[in-house]
């Protein structure tokens, strides 16, 4: 197959198609209702609260209602091992690529680099794209994200040890909470009480089964995740001075690096320990990683170098310049992939 029949096929496909648009023109959206202050200084903000206090919860915990089998439970321990691993690299491999820099400067464009919007931008684009299979992956891969974001990050953008408010943001955050509490259903519903539906047994927690009056309204909440943050986006673009952004070449450098370099190591690496079946990962285990990775600034990340007063002015101006990247390399990565998949190397 050549690369216009994959592009045609590409072209055809109404669900990645309809996923592209609709972040585009409702990105697009947020940004014009800003602009005419229908949405007032305070409403990315708000929009951003529901979503990663209900939205993101609700739909992390609805992917892991289905059946288990013995490919989806290691690709999902092959994807939390390489969490960690890619970290790991990320906060080593940051420090060569930054070397020419000195101080808070390299210090934040380090923790930068290596943490991305994966919660509110990249979920949401998985879920449009890629549905369930591909937000569970990205649930589990995530968790070594927020080991690091609430540590690491932390210690390095502070100067001091992590506190205990820090730990209890790590493991306490309603997104992770719903993500550990839906892992452990999936993982172990072999094992527990089991209620007879037709001829078919389900674990009693398996709430899309056994529930289903509970579990609707969680579909309704997990549904609003994508459009609510495509337009806080919006909003927040909205905000910001694009002209400075523009003007400084550090941001530049950084978001060249941080949309592309980032998620092209993974695929280089994911490969490898694919083909010599070290760390196998199926083709939407690469898709969910490869999106997260190529999302833009972390709010957590860009809030630490705000509250310790390091480097805020290049921080704001790298946020906002990301965004914008990330939105336009966003649909050329999903046809990246997708051109990946005609390869077969990723089942």
């Amino acid at each position: 197959m050549n690369f216009n029949e994959i592009l045609l096929g590409i072209l055809r496909n109404n669900n990645i198609i309809g996923a592209i648009s609709s972040a585009v023109l409702i990105i697009l959206f947020g940004f014009y209702l800003r602009k005419k202050n229908v949405f007032k200084d305070n409403t990315a903000k708000i929009l951003t609260d529901v979503i990663l206090s209900a939205s993101l919860p609700a739909l992390a915990f609805k992917s892991f209602m289905q059946d288990i089998n013995k490919n989806s439970m290691m690709e999902g321990i092959n994807l939390l091992i390489w969490g960690f691993i890619i970290y790991i690299l990320l906060i080593f491999l940051t420090k060569v690529i930054y070397m020419k820099y000195n101080g808070d400067k390299k210090a934040v464009l380090e923790v930068l680099t290596t943490f991305g919007s994966t919660t509110f931008f990249g979920i949401p684009i998985i879920a449009a794209v890629y549905g369930n299979v591909g937000v569970m992956y990205a649930s589990i891969f995530n968790i070594a994200y927020r080991v690091f974001l609430y540590s690491y990050a932390y210690i390095k953008m502070s100067g001091i040890k992590a506190d205990k408010n820090n730990v209890k943001q790590m493991f306490l955050n309603s997104i992770v909470l719903a993500t550990f509490i839906g892992m452990f259903i999936w993982l172990f519903q072999g094992s527990l009480p089991q209620v007879t539906i037709g001829d078919t047994s389900y674990a009693f927690l398996r709430i899309d089964k056994t529930a289903f009056w509970l579990f609707k309204p969680m579909t309704y909440l997990a549904a609003l995740a994508s459009p609510l943050a495509w337009l806080a986006i919006g909003a927040k673009l909205a905000d910001i001075s694009l002209g400075e952004a523009l003007s400084s070449r550090d941001s530049w450098i950084y978001s060249f690096i941080k949309v592309v370099i980032v998620p092209l190591i993974n695929i280089v690496a994911l490969y490898i320990l694919t083909v010599t079946k070290i760390l196998p990962v199926s083709f939407v285990g690469l898709a969910s990683v490869i999106i997260m990775m190529a999302t833009p600034t972390a709010t957590v990340a860009a809030a630490y170098a705000i509250k310790f007063d390091k480097e805020s002015v290049l921080t704001s101006n790298c946020s906002l310049l990301s965004t914008i990247f990330s939105v336009i390399c966003m649909p050329l990565w999903i046809v990246v992939l997708e051109v990946i998949k005609s390869m077969n190397i990723f089942m």
